[in-house]
């Protein structure tokens, strides 16, 4: 079950993801909420479309922007809507 780990802490994990361009896409269901706080980061990719992002606050440390989802891609992402990727030191484990 790939996992995403950061600070010591599970914050995602999951029987099912997407990979795309190197990254893995974890489902909503698979984050483990307590660790996410919205950010007013947005960035666009011109295939995907608009991604929001996350930071992740874990034992009172916080790992600014490290996730990020598509909640409105463009058709040839479709399958990674509403799906949050890491970067920022989040270790993924497969």
């Amino acid at each position: 079950m790939p996992k995403a780990i950061w600070n010591g802490k599970v914050v995602a994990e999951a029987d099912r993801c997407e990979v795309v361009e190197g990254n893995l896409y974890f489902p909503p269901e698979a984050l483990h909420e307590e660790f996410f706080r919205p950010s007013d980061t947005k960035t666009h990719c011109h295939w995907k479309g608009d991604a929001n992002y996350f930071s992740l606050l874990v034992d009172g440390v916080e790992n600014r922007d490290a996730a990020w989802v598509y909640r409105d891609p463009l058709p040839a992402a479709a399958n990674i809507r509403n799906m949050v990727a890491f970067w920022h030191g989040v270790k993924i484990e497969p």
